[in-house]
């Protein structure tokens, strides 16, 4: 209900538009009505209003001077002037004060209702517009501290992160810590949606212990910036809460301390660092950069480049690179002196490679012919070399399976993604939404959809907008501006330059043409 006041000094006139305006279908509220403007200066201090009805002419305080103070205390008051007075000063005046109507007296009630009704339009609008942003907030907050984690980041972006969503206001010194869900590549194909809830469920936890700045990386990790005096409490009440009550566990990575914005991007490495090292460490824990032995972070920088070359000869099926990568990776397997520690290192091998195997959009526990339910079948091996030659078989059976569906799936999954964005041109969507919507890395999605179509993704998004702008203007007789909106164009000059661009005219020369 929109809260309405009501203000004139003809009780017979205020009492009419009391009684006879049918306020509750109107979905409006009468919150009081007053015979002066300081009664009604009382009634705008002490609440919000949405609409103020007024007499120009008052005893004291004219109608334009209490507009005034309502405009003051709430810009966004909606304003109906009544008047028996047809002088066009005041009707300028009332104008000036970006009135909705200026209604005679003696007063035609359906002309009031009439009004009222454009101006539950207009509220309804403006407050459809308000959720619409703060539903907008939190996703391009997460957009923007994404830029500052992963670098590089502009100076725009650490404005906007400062001024905007008040990181200028964080306690310095701070630090980032990453928070992970565990084993969610082992868990996710039985347990549809299972890792949305999970995520939801962590980042509930980290809001509710006061966390503010929290960025969600992907599906299975969240970055939070966290102050240096809480950080500890903060991250052993997460894992807590986390590990005792959820059927699920998570293990956090957490960077060194640094004083300014800038140099979170370090810190966010420190982070992931870290995390890399649950291998070793286990799962369920909080490990802090400063805690990591050279020599064991040289083994995990290591052991990454070694993966990322044997995924590379994998896409590419070069049987022999795929050979020696392997070799090189067990010939770190072949230091670790506890049989529990190499069968970890083995999952670990194999978590990586199903991580990797996501970005091409498949499933490694589907192609290696394994039930999620007995993926202990690492445990039945007694030496490393039985491991080795198990998981070199399969490497070379995923390599040859992922050179044959490589084509055939390319061209299909574009044309899943063209459909998309067709559906979708309102909207303002990015390549990043397009790969959560695919379950796919955004490089990787961009890499094909250039390779498939010769366009970068932005370039055909424009395109789609540019040829459904095209069919509207043919089709239709929807103005410009309302064209401009339907293909997600806020900005109308903007809109009409882009289409010059790409046709050589303005919209309404092509519609004229």
């Amino acid at each position: 209900m929109y809260k309405v006041l009501l203000a004139d000094d003809e009780r017979l006139d205020l009492e009419g538009m009391r009684t006879f305006i049918p306020w509750n279908e109107l979905s409006m509220e009468v919150v009081a009505g007053v015979m002066n403007g300081f009664d009604a200066c009382k009634v705008l201090d002490a609440e919000k209003i949405d609409i103020l009805v007024t007499d120009v002419r008052m005893p004291n305080m004219s109608g334009l001077e209490l507009a005034r103070h309502a405009l003051e205390k709430w810009k966004d008051i909606k304003i109906i002037f009544v008047s028996g007075y047809q002088d066009f000063s005041y009707v300028k005046q009332a104008l000036s004060l970006n009135a909705v109507n200026y209604v005679l007296k003696p007063m035609d009630d359906q002309e009031l209702v009439d009004s009222l009704i454009k101006v539950r339009e207009d509220l309804d609008h403006e407050r459809l517009r308000q959720d619409a942003y703060w539903q907008m907030v939190p996703i391009v907050k997460n957009e923007y501290l994404l830029q500052l984690l992963e670098g590089p980041c502009s100076d725009k972006t650490i404005d906007i992160l400062n001024q905007e969503y008040e990181l200028n206001r964080f306690r310095w010194p701070g630090c980032i810590a990453v928070l992970e869900i565990d084993d969610r590549s082992w868990r996710q194909a039985d347990e549809s949606g299972a890792e949305k809830d999970e995520m939801e469920q962590v980042v509930s936890i980290c809001t509710q212990l006061g966390v503010e700045h929290i960025c969600k990386m992907n599906k299975a990790r969240v970055a939070l910036l966290i102050q240096h005096a809480s950080s500890s409490a903060v991250l052993e009440s997460v894992v807590e809460r986390v590990n005792g009550v959820h059927s699920f566990t998570i293990t956090v990575g957490v960077g060194e301390l640094c004083h300014s914005l800038p140099n979170l991007t370090s810190s966010y490495r420190q982070a992931v660092e870290a995390l890399d090292l649950k291998m070793f460490h286990g799962k369920g824990k909080i490990i802090g950069y400063g805690e990591v032995r050279p020599a064991e972070m040289e083994d995990v920088k290591n052991l990454d480049e070694r993966l990322e070359a044997l995924f590379a000869a994998m896409s590419n099926y070069e049987l022999v690179r795929i050979h020696d990568e392997l070799d090189g990776l067990f010939q770190v397997a072949k230091s670790l002196k506890s049989k529990f520690t190499l069968r970890n290192y083995a999952l670990f091998i194999l978590m990586k490679l199903d991580q990797y195997l996501q970005r091409t959009n498949e499933n490694v526990f589907q192609l290696l012919g394994m039930e999620l339910d007995h993926y202990d079948v690492l445990m039945q091996f007694e030496t490393i070399n039985d491991i080795h030659l198990w998981l070199r078989r399969r490497v070379y059976e995923i390599s040859e399976t992922l050179q044959s569906n490589k084509h055939k799936k390319n061209w299909k999954l574009v044309k899943q993604m063209v459909d998309y964005m067709k559906e979708r041109t309102k909207d303002n969507i990015t390549l990043r939404d397009l790969a959560e919507q695919f379950s796919l890395s955004p490089n990787y999605l961009g890499l094909i959809f250039k390779e498939e179509t010769g366009k970068n993704f932005s370039e055909y998004f424009i395109q789609l907008r540019m040829e459904k702008s095209c069919e509207l203007l043919k089709t239709t007789n929807l103005k410009i501006y309302e064209i401009a909106d339907q293909v997600g164009y806020r900005h109308l000059p903007y809109f009409s330059r882009q289409f010059k661009e790409t046709y050589g005219m303005t919209p309404l020369e092509f519609r004229r043409a």
